[in-house]
This record gives C-alpha cells, sequence and structure tokens, in this order.
C-alpha cells in the first residue's frame, strides 16, 4: 500500500459569523459573537430562546431556486460551503479525474428541519400531504450525494453520523484513503442545521444548553468556571483535502499539510464524558504517534470547548495530561465562543481555522472568559487574538456516545 502526504488546498464556510470563510476569519479575530436571538421559529415557549443561526442565509443567491425547495437547509448551506471550498481550491473536474475526486462529510443529524415540518403536515393534514421530497430530503447522506451530482464527482462519497465528532470523523476517514491513494481529492468537512424547534427543546431539557437569554453574545463561554452550557447553531465547514503529488502538479496553494488522525471511544456514558478523560487524552496520543511527532512538538490546540461543565473540565484534563508541564504555554482556543456549537459540522470548521491560523500565524481568541476555573488551568486565548508560530496543531472533537477524534496538522514544507 502506497503513503502519501496529503494536503488542504480549498476552504468554505457557512456560519454564524457569515457566509464564507473571509466572515468567519475575519469575525473570529476581532472576537465577535455569532450568537443572537433566534428568528428562523418562534422561540417564545422554549426556555432558551437564542442561537447561532447563519444569518442572511438566502439560498435562492447560489441555488437554482426550483432545486434548492427541494433541498433540506442542512444541504443547502453544504452546497454553497463546498462551492466556496471547491472554488477556492481551483478545481477543475473533468471526465479524466471525475473518478479519482469524492465527497466524504459528517452529519451528526441531518434534516431534521424537513422531517419536523412533514410530521406537522402528517399530523394536520393527513398522510397524503406528505411530500414527496420528505426521505430525499431527510437522509443524512442527501449533502454528499448533491455535491457530488453539482460537480460530477464519481470518486467515494458517503455521511459519517458520530454526533459532535462526525466532521473530524469524516476528515480522518477521507484522510486515510488518499494516504492509501485511492482517491486523489476529496471535498470533506461537516455540515448542520439541526436549529429546530423540537431539537432545541431536546437539548434544552436535557440540561446541556445555556439559558442565558438576558446576554445570549455571553452565553458560550469555554473553560470560564461561570459557564452553563453550550450554544445550539446551524452551519458548515468544507474543506479540499488532496494528495500532496496531485497539488504539485497543478499548482495549487496549500493552506496545511495533514499529518495524523486518532479516534477513541471513552466506553462510559452516553452523553458524559469520561471524568478520567482516558478516551480524549488517546486520541489525541494516536494522532500525534500517527504523524510521527511529539507532545513536546504541539504548539496549539483548537480545543472541541463547547462551554458545557463535564467537556470543558475532561478535555482541558487530558490536555494537561498530553502537555504535561508545557500545559500553561500552548495555546488552547475555543472557536465555539462565537459560533456556538454546530454539532457534525463543528470539527469542520475548527479545521479550516486550524488551516488558517498554521497559514497566517494567528490566533483567535476564546471570548466571554472573565473567571478562570481552576480546573480548566491553561492558555485559552482569553477575549484577544494573537501572533503566534504554529507548526503542529491538534483538532479535538468530543461527540455523545463517548466519542473522541482528533486530527494533527502542521505546516506545510517541501
Amino acid at each position: 500500500m502506497s503513503s502519501s502526504r496529503v494536503v488542504i488546498t480549498g476552504l468554505g464556510a457557512v456560519t454564524p459569523l457569515g457566509l464564507d470563510v473571509p466572515a468567519l476569519w475575519s469575525g473570529l479575530l476581532s472576537g465577535r459573537s455569532g450568537i443572537a436571538p433566534l428568528t428562523l421559529f418562534d422561540a417564545s415557549k422554549h426556555d432558551v430562546r437564542f442561537g447561532g443561526e447563519v444569518k442572511g442565509f438566502e439560498p435562492a443567491r447560489f441555488i437554482d431556486p426550483k432545486e434548492a425547495k427541494r433541498l433540506d437547509r442542512s444541504t443547502q448551506i453544504g452546497l454553497v460551503a463546498a462551492d466556496e471550498a471547491i472554488r477556492d481550491a481551483g478545481l477543475q473536474v473533468t471526465p479524466a479525474n471525475r473518478d479519482r475526486i469524492g465527497c466524504i462529510l459528517g452529519l451528526g443529524i441531518g434534516g431534521i428541519a424537513e422531517m419536523e415540518e412533514q410530521q406537522r403536515k402528517h399530523l394536520e393534514r393527513g398522510p397524503s400531504r406528505v411530500s414527496p421530497f420528505l426521505v430525499p430530503k431527510m437522509m443524512s447522506n442527501a449533502t454528499p450525494g448533491h455535491v457530488a451530482i453539482r460537480h460530477g464527482f464519481r470518486g467515494p462519497n458517503f455521511t459519517v453520523s458520530s454526533a459532535c465528532a462526525s466532521a473530524n470523523h469524516a476528515m480522518g476517514v477521507a484522510f486515510r484513503l488518499l494516504r492509501a491513494g485511492e482517491a486523489d481529492i476529496l471535498v470533506t468537512g461537516g455540515v448542520e442545521a439541526a436549529l429546530t424547534p423540537l431539537t432545541l427543546a431536546g437539548f434544552s431539557n436535557m440540561g446541556a444548553l445555556s439559558k442565558r437569554n438576558d446576554a445570549p453574545e455571553k452565553a458560550s463561554r469555554p473553560f470560564d468556571k461561570d459557564r452553563d452550557g453550550f450554544v445550539l447553531s446551524e452551519g458548515a465547514g468544507i474543506l479540499v483535502f488532496e494528495r500532496l503529488d496531485h497539488a504539485q502538479a497543478r499548482g495549487a496553494r496549500i493552506y496545511a499539510e495533514l499529518l495524523g488522525f486518532g479516534m477513541t471511544d471513552d466506553a462510559h456514558h452516553i452523553t458524559a464524558p469520561d471524568p478520567e478523560a482516558s478516551g480524549g487524552l488517546l486520541a489525541m496520543q494516536l494522532a500525534l504517534r500517527d504523524a510521527r511527532r511529539t507532545p513536546d512538538e504541539v504548539t496549539y490546540i483548537n480545543a472541541h470547548g463547547t462551554s458545557t461543565p463535564l467537556n470543558d473540565k475532561a478535555e482541558a484534563l487530558a490536555i494537561r495530561r498530553l502537555l504535561g508541564e508545557r500545559a500553561r504555554r500552548v495555546p488552547v482556543n475555543s472557536t465555539k465562543s462565537m459560533t456556538g456549537h454546530t454539532l457534525g459540522a463543528a470539527a469542520g470548521i475548527e479545521l479550516i481555522v486550524v488551516a488558517l491560523s498554521i497559514f497566517h500565524q494567528q490566533l483567535h481568541p476564546t471570548i466571554n472568559y472573565t473567571t478562570p476555573d481552576p480546573e480548566c488551568d491553561l492558555d485559552v486565548v482569553p477575549n484577544v487574538s494573537r501572533d503566534h508560530a504554529v507548526d503542529l496543531a491538534l483538532s479535538n472533537s468530543l461527540g455523545f456516545g463517548g466519542h473522541n477524534a482528533t486530527i494533527a496538522a502542521g505546516r506545510y514544507r517541501a
């Protein structure tokens, strides 16, 4: 089996901070929150009335209106992010290369907005009124399928669903397929548009969400002592992964190189992390082992950092155990402090952040950090962005089900 180097050559994002990667990056560096009162539906009867909406998203600006009506919001957002990533990579699909290009995406929930809407019609108006597009709109593999149809990709194509670790698992699989020589290019990352009445109520009633209705922009506060839950959001983070030799042959710009991937499970609880953080620690160790690098070489970690009391405490413990006496000197930030938690899309958005941090040698802040927590004693890049030499970075995801997944990425060197 061959073992090829794999690089990142394209980025695309639709997030609560804007409809493209420049809006995401500028918003993050300025410390701007994308969290606000909900407008997608009437949340007045909910305990939580805010979230991370993708604001100003009009599908008809990007997708033929007739086609857009046949797509769930998750697929609409995913197609727009994929289009940006493919343009950014300068990718040209031809009959000669299309069999070697594929799409592997992470979705934690899929088309739940369409499912809720059609269930309402079923109950109010009867079975005959249910849309014939229900199944193709709600199925979680719809988004990569539509990306392939739109761009003519005939290589590997599927969805990975592992809750909040979905995108990292999808990207880890894509990395390994490329490294093994089974494709030349894979469009990968994550998508989620599960900011719906039912989902919001479910997460709220299980006690997972912040209830700071009076100050939504301050609700997501990872690693802060006063954190009280995550903020439910929507979005997409799509990247173009490419075999290095293929990227070089076409003169592609390279943001960063993918170096390693590790994945584990806590085998502890369906929603709560292992308080000993052994699974999260092992995922980072495996990613570094795969990269043939050591913890002493890590210069930055993009944390899962959800702003829940248990998650942040466990992840901080895993990071301290990994880095030892260096734990207070390696920056660890949380993108979710500004985007909220986009569930299956989160790791895709966050690997874009890692790639840009490596490319620009800059780190965005973790905002809303006001009260240090002794159990999360890390350099969280509090409230202000900074220049920083990033050579080797880790991007963590921890999902319901006990899933842990870590990607290691670094500066590209010829």
